[in-house]
C-alpha cells in the first residue's frame, strides 16, 4: 500500500457535506485526514439539493427547527458554527446568494459551487480524499482504528462516521454508521423517512385523481406543530414543502389537517359574506379566486347550486372541509423519495460540544447518521457543517 495511506491522524468515512466539512476544519489544524467516499465521485448529495441550486443554510437556524430526543444537543454546535460563518467562507470563494421564503438561502451559482467549494478547501489543506473505497470491517486496535478497505488495511488515531442517514439508496445510502454505532456500544433510534411525501389509500387517491399536479398555499398541522407553505396533489397524494415538513413529525396512524384558506381567519364569515354579496354563485365559482380552477371545482363538487340556496349548516360543513380537512396518511413515499432520515445514533451517546463516542475514546459520528433531523429549507445542511465543524475542531 501507498505510503500516503498507511497512517493518518483520522480517518473520515464519508464525503457528503459533514465529511467535508469534518475533513477541511481537521486538516486546517494541520491534522493530515483521509476521507474516504464508497461513490465514485463526493458529494452526490450537495449537488441534488434544492434542484441543483443548493439551499445551504437558513438564516432562522434555532434548536427548535431540529427533531430529536434531546432537543437541546444541537445547540452546542449550531452556536459554535453559524449560517453567518459558512456564508463568510463562501464569500471568501467568491461565492454569492439570495433569499428566498422562510430565510432559505441559495447559492447564485449553483450547488456545484458549494461542492468545489469544499473540495478546494480540502485540496489547499492537503486532505487526501480517496473515492470508490469500500470499508468492510473497522476495529480498535492499539493506537487507533483498523479500516478493513478494498485499498487494504488504513489506521487512523480517530475515526470519524459521516456516512448519513438511509434516505436515497440509490444514491449510496447505507446503514453503516449505525452498524459501527451498535457494535460499540451505543443505542439507534429508529431511523424513519423525513421530509418525504406523504400517500393515501386507493379510494382517495382515485378521488383526487383529478387535481393531480394542482398546488395550493394551506397551512398544515399535526401533533401540535403546524407550517404554511405550499401542498402539492400527486398521483399517490400530497407532496410540497408543507408536506414534507409535516411528514417528520407524522406517525403512521395519525391525522393531518389542512386549511386551504389560512389568509382567511373567519372562513365561515366569508363565505356567509360571499352568499349575501353573490347570492346567485356557486360555490366553485367563488372559490376559484382563492384556489386553482380544478381544485375549486373539486371541493365544490358535493355543493351543487347557488350560494343563496346554502344553509347555514350547509356553509358550516363547507368551511369545516376548507378550514380543517382531516386526513388519514396510509404512509409515506419511504426512503427512496425521503430528503432525509429522521432517527440514528442516539444523541445520549455523543457529546454535543466534540460529536465523540462517550465510551469510546477516538469514534465520532457527525450530519444525518445522528438523532438530529432539522426541517426544510437549509437545516440540515447547517447541521451537516456545524457538526462537522465541531469535530473536526476536536480530532
Amino acid at each position: 500500500m501507498a505510503e500516503e495511506l498507511a497512517k493518518a491522524d483520522c480517518i473520515i468515512i464519508g464525503a457528503g457535506a459533514a465529511g467535508l466539512m469534518c475533513a477541511l476544519t481537521a486538516a486546517k489544524r494541520g491534522k493530515k485526514v483521509i476521507l474516504l467516499e464508497r461513490n465514485r465521485k463526493p458529494g452526490a448529495k450537495i449537488l441534488i439539493s434544492g434542484g441543483g441550486r443548493c439551499n445551504f443554510t437558513n438564516l432562522d437556524v434555532t434548536a427548535e427547527a431540529y427533531l430529536s430526543q434531546n432537543p437541546h444537543f444541537a445547540k452546542s454546535a449550531l452556536s459554535r458554527y453559524g449560517p453567518y460563518d459558512f456564508m463568510d467562507m463562501l464569500a471568501r470563494n467568491g461565492g454569492t446568494w439570495h433569499e428566498k421564503t422562510l430565510g432559505q438561502l441559495f447559492c447564485d451559482q449553483g450547488s456545484r459551487k458549494i461542492l468545489d467549494m469544499l473540495l478546494a478547501e480540502c485540496q489547499q489543506n492537503g486532505v487526501l480524499l480517496k473515492t470508490e473505497v469500500e470499508v468492510k470491517a473497522a476495529a480498535f486496535v492499539s493506537g487507533g482504528y483498523l479500516l478493513d478497505t478494498n485499498l487494504g488495511d488504513l489506521r487512523g488515531d480517530k475515526l470519524v462516521l459521516a456516512t448519513g442517514g438511509m434516505s436515497i439508496p440509490k444514491m449510496g445510502a447505507t446503514d453503516f454508521a449505525y452498524r459501527i454505532a451498535r457494535k460499540f456500544g451505543a443505542n439507534i433510534v429508529e431511523p424513519a423517512p423525513a421530509l418525504v411525501p406523504l400517500v393515501f389509500g386507493a379510494n382517495m387517491v382515485a378521488d383526487m385523481k383529478t387535481i393531480a399536479g394542482v398546488s395550493a398555499l394551506c397551512s398544515v398541522g399535526c401533533a401540535n406543530v403546524r407550517f404554511r407553505e405550499n401542498l402539492l396533489f400527486t398521483h399517490r397524494g400530497l407532496s410540497g414543502p408543507a408536506i414534507l415538513q409535516i411528514s417528520s413529525y407524522w406517525q403512521k396512524g395519525q391525522h393531518i389537517t389542512i386549511n386551504l384558506l389560512p389568509e382567511h381567519e373567519d372562513i365561515l364569515g366569508w363565505l356567509k359574506d360571499q352568499r349575501r354579496n353573490r347570492p346567485k354563485a356557486g360555490l366553485a365559482a367563488i372559490l376559484r379566486t382563492p384556489l386553482a380552477e380544478r381544485l375549486a371545482d373539486w371541493i365544490a363538487k358535493p355543493w351543487p347550486g347557488n350560494l343563496a340556496d346554502m344553509s347555514n349548516t350547509q356553509l358550516l360543513a363547507i368551511s369545516k372541509r376548507l378550514g380543517a380537512w382531516h386526513l388519514t396518511p396510509t404512509g409515506s413515499e419511504g426512503f427512496k423519495k425521503a430528503e432525509v432520515t429522521k432517527g440514528g445514533v442516539s444523541t445520549q451517546a455523543l457529546s454535543s460540544k466534540t460529536m465523540e463516542l462517550k465510551h469510546q475514546a477516538g469514534l465520532y459520528f457527525i450530519g444525518e447518521c445522528v438523532d438530529v433531523t432539522g426541517w426544510l429549507g437549509g437545516y440540515n445542511f447547517q447541521w451537516a457543517w456545524a457538526s462537522g465543524h465541531a469535530c473536526g475542531l476536536a480530532i
